[in-house]
């Protein structure tokens, strides 16, 4: 199968011009699955919750969406893209997971960065796996990276390809997805953005690009520049992320020792 990653410089705000630069730039028969940057049709840095009140939308039933089902339909592929979800709850920064045949699923981002603590809950939905039949995809977003909890929780669950849609202002994660890709055994796709926002007075946010596919061996399939648009692929084989051997002696998740690990629920 091909998956691919797209690397984008949202304009904030502008939902309806960050809608159709994606539908123009994603090539027809290029993937069989996409993913695309946290909060890609908003932009990041919110400055009100008014601010999020108005550009959040519901999932599945917000007109983004609702997009992103007719953009999968006509590219025949899988989408995954992060987002501002509004809900009875409250609202959450949010990734979702759409089909040629509509809504798959959603994830609510459980490790809030910076700012990001003003306007957003923190998530309550787990690390879903979704099982699209060639594959199981499990979602983190951005900042889940830096807790390799998410990523194994994910893998546990049998996660072959990790999809992790990102806004990426630090300068570590694309380095250490290699060894989340690594000590799973899994696929991983980091969607970053490029550009600068400086809103509302703030201090500005640089965005680090470098958005990648990493292999189970934490290879690098594939990789944009800090600076470029656009979107890169790479062919893999799902049975690969299925087998967690790492010599004729040791297994990634046979070889664990939970009964050493208490620490780890404090």
């Amino acid at each position: 199968m091909r998956i691919g990653v797209y690397q984008s410089a949202p304009v904030f705000g502008d939902v309806r011009a960050n809608l159709e630069q994606v539908g123009k730039d994603l090539p027809q028969g290029g993937a069989d699955l996409w993913v695309l940057p946290e909060l890609f049709n908003t932009g990041y840095q919110f400055v009100s919750p008014e601010e999020v009140a108005d550009l959040a939308e519901e999932i599945p039933e917000g007109g983004t969406c609702r997009k992103m089902i007719e953009l999968a339909a006509g590219l025949g592929a899988l989408l995954v893209f992060g987002m501002a979800e509004k809900s009875p709850s409250g609202f959450y920064n949010a990734a979702a997971l759409v089909g040629p045949e509509g809504f798959i699923g959603a994830y609510r981002k459980a490790h809030l960065f910076y700012e990001e603590k003003l306007f957003f809950k923190p998530g309550d939905t787990g690390f879903p796996v979704f099982d699209v039949g060639w594959a199981k995809i499990g979602l983190m977003i951005c900042f889940d990276w830096i807790f390799p909890e998410a990523a194994r929780t994910l893998a546990l669950d049998g996660a072959d390809i990790i999809c992790h849609p990102c806004n990426l202002v630090l300068p570590y994660c694309q380095r250490a997805m290699v060894t989340r890709s690594l000590e799973n055994g899994v696929y991983s796709v980091t969607a970053n953005r490029i550009g600068t926002e400086a809103r509302g007075g703030k201090d500005p946010l640089t965005f680090t690009g470098g958005s990648q596919i990493l292999g189970p061996s934490g290879q690098v399939l594939s990789r944009l520049s800090d600076r470029e648009k656009g979107w890169a692929v790479a062919q893999i084989n799902v049975q690969e992320a299925r087998s967690k051997t790492i010599t004729s002696h040791n297994d990634r998740f046979g070889d664990r020792r939970p009964d050493l690990y208490h620490t780890l629920w404090r």
